[in-house]
């Protein structure tokens, strides 16, 4: 049986590590601008159901606004959550009213070129998840 053994370019490349946390809102939105208002926020990504990414993707399903935390992509995941965590705290409340029509979450994202590691985030930075109410799910793409 033959198996693929990685090149000497890879066995000598670096590791890297990169995360995000991005909230979302999604479902049937009426108005973008009046969320991006209450929220008091300028959305990183927004779109509406039915267009496209490009003109060979599928079309949306679903209206969405989204907001990705301000922080480098090599800064540690707890420094994204807290981060998207101070820029939405204060409208806490209005998250929470539009989880009764919209779904509301936070994807956080974790990349990198190496399987043997981990994630670590410190309990305080665990407060966003508890105050609105949303799972902690990692997204996790290995290359």
């Amino acid at each position: 049986m033959d198996t693929i053994k990685p090149s000497d370019e890879e066995m000598d490349e670096p590791s890297y590590f990169e995360y995000s946390a991005t909230l979302r809102v999604f479902g049937t939105i009426p108005d973008l601008e009046e969320l991006t208002r209450n929220l008091g926020i300028r959305p990183s990504h927004s779109h509406r159901h039915g267009e496209r990414r490009n003109p060979l993707a599928d079309p949306y399903k679903h209206d969405m606004w989204s907001y990705e935390a301000p922080a480098e992509p090599t800064e540690p995941l707890h420094v994204h959550i807290d981060k998207l965590w101070a820029a939405v705290r204060e409208r806490k409340q209005y998250l929470l009213e539009l989880k009764k029509d919209l779904s509301v979450d936070v994807l956080l994202g974790y990349r990198s070129n190496s399987d043997t590691a981990g994630v670590e985030v410190p309990y305080q930075s665990l407060q966003m998840f508890l105050e609105l109410q949303v799972p902690f799910g990692l997204s996790i793409i290995i290359i």
